[in-house]
């Protein structure tokens, strides 16, 4: 007698394949900054030609995202793709200069705990039961506010302050981690598929790819001891 696929079933293997889909973009999102970033510190001459453009590639990767953001649900799952990978790239090209004012060690460190980190919140997201929806307004309020208050360091200047800001972005984006996977596990249980599944996916994974980005940012910060001088 032949057996079909229970509902459950399928729905969990819909879940897995969405999930998997979305942290491929991801991690390849990762390695592609990070092997330019390395590429890049190694070459003086374009380590300092980037630096010279350092404005201009920064309002790109602004317009980058804010494209992939607004327009996620109308791109074509290709054109998506290409921009995400782009975005990936001209970070990979900015954050060149992380490893030129950080010394080696501090920044292998920065990217461990990150990387630990955030596979511990993906974790928690996955398989936490509340719902984290209601979340939503709070996340976003508090990162208009961390944005806010890191404009102000930029005039105050104050030690104390750095080291709030820090401590601060490295708990949101690790909350945001959470949220963003439930977020994204909710979606995949909808029964997303085809095309749809596929912008979602790469669009998930520019959310996953931010939090990831930024919780680095605040922990090197935090390890700003061995920056270089």
């Amino acid at each position: 007698m032949q057996t079909y696929p229970t509902t459950t079933g399928r729905t969990a293997d819909l879940v897995r394949t969405f999930m998997a889909r979305t942290y491929s973009w991801m991690a390849a999102g990762l390695a592609l900054t990070a092997g330019i970033a390395w590429l890049t510190a190694q070459n003086d001459a374009l380590a300092l030609q980037v630096y010279q453009l350092r404005l201009p590639l920064m309002l790109a990767q602004l317009a980058l995202v804010f494209v992939l953001s607004i327009f996620a649900q109308r791109l074509n799952s290709v054109v998506a793709g290409a921009l995400f990978i782009a975005y990936a790239a001209l970070t990979g090209l900015t954050f060149s200069s992380l490893l030129l004012a950080y010394d080696r060690s501090a920044v292998t460190a920065a990217f461990a705990t990150t990387a630990g980190t955030f596979a511990a919140m993906s974790v928690a997201g996955y398989v936490i039961k509340r719902d984290l929806s209601a979340m939503g307004r709070f996340f976003m309020f508090a990162v208009i506010g961390l944005f806010i208050a890191m404009i102000v360091n930029l005039f105050v200047a104050s030690s104390a302050l750095t080291l709030g800001i820090s401590v601060v972005g490295v708990l949101l984006f690790a909350g945001l981690t959470v949220y963003d996977t439930q977020m994204l596990r909710k979606l995949a249980l909808s029964g997303i598929s085809g095309e749809s599944a596929e912008r979602a996916a790469i669009n998930g994974a520019l959310a996953l790819y931010l939090d990831f980005i930024n919780m680095f940012l605040f922990i090197l910060r935090l390890f700003g001891g061995s920056s270089r001088n």
